[in-house]
């Protein structure tokens, strides 16, 4: 508040209004209205000996204050950042220390999408003890990928909270959605993402093209000639068989679904269990390995990162069930929706769809390498590893000298099932002059399912030891209460990994004399 003092006295007038003369606040409210400044204003008047005048001057002065406060505050309440947003900043220019212009025009840049100021300018609030500088902030460091940071400022929220009996269930959600985040971001995988399109929410199946091996995707409207507006795919594997798709159950929740065709007639629905199709979530999109049993899919439950994140779980051929399912990585699932994710594995490319980046309508489709294996970022720089998982530019994850017109070229040409270039899914060997190398190549159902088995088996005996080379890293690092508790798991898992261990090649085994009687009572062989 800006003290002065109105005497007839002309040395008393003098110092009030010279105390006046130096409020920058107020001083460029008067410019701005008359065009000139407070001082000049000031001089003029002592001239002229006009106090009435000065009187009135003060008075408009701070009613335009008042005013451009007021004004700011209400766009500020109905939303309007875009026009809120210049006003605070004209406040922020005469009065830079005051709390509360920091903070809110600190929020007007968060919600237009000015990351940079944001975080400026909110730090500034939460210094000088703003409350809601802090949940702001905390959103600013999530958007910008600064997880550790995010979660830190939530806990600063969630205490100043506790201090006021407020409720906090709802921090701390978002702050353990961060730790879950920056455990994310440090594990990010190296992928090659190669190229990239853009494309309409409702029409991004045709972005590229998907091998005959992999399947085939089509609209949910498309596919049950519907007129629903549901926008979800379903997915037919290779052998046309059998078929997975999403669509509203109980509590109009979307959930997976598969049907089965018999008789040239799609039938034997089954919804898939519960672990798969979380009741308080939308699970959409599902895509199937030509494995038969890995099933990826994209869920809206309260564990993903925003939005839309993809799981992938897996068929146990043991208890028939699937397993439960995991939330893939960055860059495949980031802050944003992530919507599907497909493995062509004949092309040996994969694609997945997201709206990051993206206007409301539209979605980006990213084509990427499939690695054999997979490599985390080989740097402790957490901003090189931000950059690839926030991928807000692809060519951070290109290897440096190589040339990828060739794969994005394969990407979008139509490989029918059989066609020489596609390439091995396995090496199946039924006899000396017999060998299998995809699932369509099999001729006798029971040897088909019989191998997936086998396949699945080794899937599973491959994850089982890789988690046990993370215990036992875990058990040698760990203090003697950390190895107490972690030896009844370590050998319950490598009790059930000697259990699994054979069953592979006797379930191939079984599957290549399944075939041989087939071929034999075909005269095939």
């Amino acid at each position: 508040m800006v003290s002065f003092l109105i005497t007839p006295h002309s040395a008393s007038l003098h110092v009030g209004l010279k105390s006046f003369a130096l409020s920058g606040h107020l001083q460029a409210e008067i410019s701005r209205s008359f065009g000139t400044t407070t001082q000049q204003i000031y001089y003029k008047l002592i001239a002229m000996k006009k106090l009435p005048c000065i009187t009135v001057l003060l008075c408009v002065c701070l009613t335009l204050c008042a005013q451009s406060l007021d004004q700011a505050k209400k766009l500020y309440d109905d939303g309007r950042y875009v026009e809120a947003k210049p006003a605070f900043e004209r406040l922020l220019t005469q009065a830079p220390a005051n709390a509360s212009y920091n903070h809110w025009y600190g929020v007007c840049c968060y919600e237009t999408g000015d990351m940079a100021n944001a975080e400026k300018y909110l730090a500034i609030g939460v210094k000088r003890k703003v409350q809601e500088s802090c949940r702001y902030l905390a959103e600013v460091y999530y958007r910008t990928y600064q997880f550790d940071k995010a979660a830190g400022m939530y806990e600063e929220y969630i205490s100043l909270l506790v201090k006021k009996k407020q409720d906090t269930e709802a921090f701390r959600e978002r702050q353990a959605k961060a730790a879950n985040a920056q455990r994310m971001l440090e594990k990010v995988e190296n992928v090659q993402v190669i190229d990239s399109l853009t494309a309409d929410k409702s029409d991004f199946l045709n972005a590229y093209a998907l091998s005959g091996e992999s399947g085939t995707l089509a609209s949910f409207c498309d596919f049950f000639q519907t007129d629903d507006s549901l926008l979800s795919t379903v997915y037919m594997t290779q052998r046309g068989d059998k078929i997975f798709y999403a669509r509203p159950a109980a509590g109009n929740r979307l959930s997976l679904f598969c049907q089965s065709k018999l008789l040239d007639k799609w039938d034997d629905e089954k919804q898939l269990p519960a672990n798969v199709n979380s009741p308080e979530a939308d699970n959409i999109n599902p895509f199937v390995l030509s494995d038969g049993v890995t099933l990826y899919y994209a869920s809206d439950g309260s564990n993903s990162l925003g939005g839309y994140d993809l799981f992938v779980s897996r068929y146990n051929t043991n208890s028939e069930n699937y397993l439960t399912p995991e939330q893939l990585g960055m860059p495949y699932n980031s802050i944003y929706n992530d919507y599907m994710i497909v493995f062509d594995e004949a092309k040996h490319l994969g694609w997945f769809v997201s709206d990051r980046y993206q206007p409301e309508d539209s979605v980006c489709v990213y084509l990427f390498i499939i690695n054999e294996e997979r490599t985390r970022v080989d740097s402790d720089d957490l901003n090189v590893k931000r950059a690839y998982a926030a991928l807000s530019s692809i060519s951070d994850t290109w290897q440096e000298g190589t040339d990828y017109t060739s794969l994005i070229a394969l990407a979008h040409e139509d490989m029918p099932s059989g066609k020489a270039e596609i390439r091995k899914d396995f090496e199946f060997i039924i006899n000396n002059t017999l060998t299998y190398y995809t699932y369509a190549d099999i001729n006798s159902p029971e040897a088909a399912n019989l191998y997936r088995k086998a396949v699945a088996l080794t899937q599973q005996i491959k994850e089982l030891t890789d988690r046990l080379d993370s215990l036992r890293t875990e058990y040698t690092a760990g203090n003697a209460d950390k190895r107490t508790r972690l030896r009844p798991s370590i050998l319950q898992a490598e009790d059930y990994l000697n259990t699994l261990l054979p069953q592979p090649a006797q379930l191939e085994k079984q599957a290549r004399n399944a075939e041989i009687t087939n071929l034999r009572a075909q005269k095939k062989l």
